[in-house]
């Protein structure tokens, strides 16, 4: 769906709609920014061990890293080693997804 004026893989509020905007749980974002493409992967955002995992992958690609906070950037899909992307979105359930999201919810309120 179209989420934030991002192409974006959702977890849909009837699955899930207990979201802290009442909107449906963004998993995977694809943005087309002024200067590059941004792709948002929140599972990786929301799991530090798994952020680990993908930056060392990420390293030995050979392809260049240029990762924000919560998203990977390049110039066009070259820039991608779209391999290892595929691999980590598939490396977490969407049962996965929603304890990391409310676990975090839990430390939000708490901290």
């Amino acid at each position: 769906m179209m989420q934030y004026e991002m192409i974006s893989y959702v977890i849909l509020l009837k699955r899930y709609p207990e979201t802290c905007n009442k909107k449906p749980l963004g998993y995977i974002s694809l943005a087309s920014q002024k200067n590059n493409i941004s792709l948002y992967l929140s599972n990786i955002y929301g799991d530090p061990d798994l952020a680990k995992w993908f930056y060392e992958e990420y390293k030995k690609s050979g392809k260049r890293m240029d990762i924000g906070k919560s998203c990977v950037r390049g110039r066009n899909i070259e820039d991608y080693p779209l391999d290892l992307i595929a691999e980590a979105v598939g490396k977490m359930s969407v049962e996965e997804y929603i304890k990391v999201y409310e676990d975090s919810r839990k430390e939000t309120k708490n901290g």
